[in-house]
């Protein structure tokens, strides 16, 4: 078990998944405005990165995990141009959202959200050409067999693009980021969103999730044949590709 499978919302009171899924419903009419507001709008140059990864492998059907108001996905449709592509989450409060975000880009013929466990996808086997998920792997409650899932429903030589929050690792970001990751982020969320106990579980699972080389295992023993990673703003964020 991975630390941050260990760390559970609202005090550990029950099941994770459920928890999780509660806590993103409760914050989901303000998860946008802090998103872009506590990175200073940098986390959409992070997903833009992301999605050129996968621009010369051309996806036309695509799955977006961990998908919540469908941002990653949006812009995965601009820029790749997929025939089709399915987000996914648990969060049906998150995705009410994300519909209307699709409807108003008006790519309704393209996108459509799905509610899924990603521990236990619906789909076949083989399906997908390319699988994203943005800064929601690491609320997995059982991260091996989420992206053992992801790695059976994505095609041979399919790719699997990440974006996830992570700390930084030299001095004086690491220090820095800390600092404010737990005073300035905290409080802000808390005036923001009223709910500053689910931003204290998710800063928690940023420390405490595996990031660079030991990802790289990770995906290996999920079933991935390739993987890379490059650290983004000075490893606030880090970007993942990997190949089936």
């Amino acid at each position: 078990m991975y630390e941050q499978e260990k760390i559970i919302p609202y005090n550990g009171k029950g099941e994770k998944s459920k928890l999780v899924e509660e806590m993103f419903d409760k914050i989901a009419p303000t998860y946008d405005t802090l998103n872009h507001r506590l990175s200073w709008d940098i986390d959409k140059g992070w997903r833009k990165k992301a999605i050129k990864q996968l621009q010369p492998y051309h996806p036309q059907l695509m799955l977006d995990i961990a998908t919540g108001t469908g941002d990653f996905a949006i812009l995965a449709a601009k820029e790749l141009s997929p025939s089709h592509l399915i987000g996914a989450d648990i969060s049906e409060g998150m995705m009410a959202i994300g519909r209307e975000k699709v409807k108003k880009a008006g790519l309704n013929d393209v996108i459509s959200f799905q509610k899924e466990d990603c521990l236990n996808l619906s789909f076949p086997d083989d399906t997908f050409d390319a699988v994203t998920a943005a800064f929601g792997i690491r609320n997995f409650q059982n991260l091996d067999k989420g992206l053992t899932e992801i790695c059976r429903v994505l095609k041979k030589g399919g790719h699997l693009s990440i974006v996830e929050l992570t700390t930084p690792v030299g001095f004086p970001m690491k220090q820095l980021f800390r600092i404010y990751s737990n005073t300035i982020l905290l409080n802000y969320a808390k005036f923001i969103s009223k709910d500053k106990s689910a931003y204290e579980y998710l800063n928690k699972t940023v420390e405490a999730f595996p990031q660079g080389e030991r990802m790289m295992e990770i995906f290996h023993k999920a079933g991935f044949t390739k993987s890379s990673f490059r650290r983004l703003t000075f490893g606030i964020c880090t970007m993942y590709l990997a190949e089936k």
